[in-house]
């Protein structure tokens, strides 16, 4: 076998191994046992909110366990006919046979994305919330291009992006924003991205043109649908309605319709501005609330089984996930995964798959790197 078909073929393997791993594939399958059983209950469908959902489930699990079947005997299959072909002395078969590594590469590699979204809400819509931190205005400007670059993230992927809130800055940018991000897996890609992001610039509200450092942190969660009970005790809610500010005509900016729901127990707080119900703006703070406190059971449940995971942290320098710097050099760099970018401009306008897939392997593996940060 050729050194370029050998590499491939190792490289498969890898991914194969991976692709369990990524499955946690003896319990994946013990899964699928037990939701197949489920789904030969005559009594599934008195629920079918709850019905939909297993079935979904179950699709999802059963498509990710076959693709690996799949991959695996195709792969054997072209191991014996390069082996034919080597005996042989048959070049054409062995060309086929490498054409067909190639193609299984790519199916390898879909697999893998597929893999690394079988959480329990990675297929769901999701939320993400923008807040500007240190550094003043420079950082409500900051806040203002990570709003942006996850925007047009969603919009390449396909996705619908929905304005929940926006709290404009004092001078530039924003103070804080929500968006409610709509599509397949939108959870399952971003679910990675919550923590502190870092920009080094000059900043274009210096005078001077000197160089400046600010922060914005960044918190995805998944919405949740009917069939997830969270219950929310009323008590332990402290609700308080405000003006909005930013667009949203003349009624949303002259009426106390803005709802901020502050969770007590946990202190995590929500908040909905983006239609004139205070009605509709306290239901759907609700449902964020509600979404909050599950993402953070997920999180409960992944730092139980020691699974590296983003945490909400102080805004402030020693506590950034991932650095964007645009002066005197352009990179973005991960500081987890490692993973980098020089094309600073193309990451901002929402070139983030790469990054995203580094942090989701890592998630998964548990295995984390040391990182420099970038100057």
């Amino acid at each position: 076998m050729r050194a370029e078909a050998q590499a491939t073929v190792d490289n498969l393997q890898q991914s194969l191994a991976l692709l369990r791993r990524y499955l946690d594939w003896d319990q994946a399958l013990l899964k699928l046992e037990e939701l197949n059983a489920l789904a030969e209950d005559p009594d599934l469908w008195n629920d079918p909110s709850n019905a939909q959902k297993l079935m979904r489930e179950r699709t999802r699990l059963d498509d990710s366990i076959t693709a690996v079947k799949d991959i695996e005997q195709e792969l054997d299959d072209t191991l014996e006919i390069l082996e034919l072909a080597e005996i042989d002395g048959d070049e054409e078969m062995a060309l086929e046979a490498e054409e067909g590594l190639s193609s299984l590469a790519a199916s390898t590699k879909e697999a893998e994305m597929k893999a690394m979204m079988s959480g329990d809400a990675d297929a769901n819509h999701t939320y993400i919330e923008i807040n500007a931190g240190a550094g003043g205005t420079e950082s409500c400007d900051w806040a203002s291009m990570l709003l942006r670059m996850y925007s047009r993230w969603a919009e390449k992927k396909g996705y619908k992006v929905e304005t929940v809130q926006v709290t404009a800055g004092d001078e530039a940018g924003i103070k804080s924003a929500t968006l409610l991000i709509k599509g397949e897996d939108a959870y399952g890609w971003m679910k990675t991205e919550s923590g502190v992001h870092r920009l080094v610039r000059i900043s274009p509200f210096d005078s001077n043109a000197r160089r400046h450092t600010s922060f914005s942190s960044v918190w995805v969660y998944p919405v949740i649908d009917d069939s997830i009970d969270i219950e929310v005790n009323e008590s332990e809610l402290r609700i308080d309605t405000y003006r909005a500010s930013g667009a949203g005509g003349q009624h949303v900016n002259t009426t106390d319709s803005a709802v901020r729901i502050t969770h007590q127990p946990s202190g995590i707080v929500v908040q909905c501005q983006n239609d004139r119900s205070q009605h509709k703006n306290k239901a759907t703070a609700m449902k964020m609330l509600k979404a909050r406190l599950y993402e953070a059971e997920l999180r409960r449940r992944e730092e139980e089984a020691n699974v590296s995971n983003a945490n909400k942290t102080d805004i402030g320098w020693g506590h950034q996930i991932r650095s964007y710097v645009l002066q005197p050099y352009q990179m973005v760099k991960d500081l987890r995964t490692g993973e980098e970018s020089t094309n600073s401009g193309a990451v901002l306008d929402g070139a983030l798959d790469n990054f995203m897939m580094a942090a989701l392997a890592a998630r998964i593996t548990g295995e984390t790197k040391s990182v420099e940060d970038v100057e």
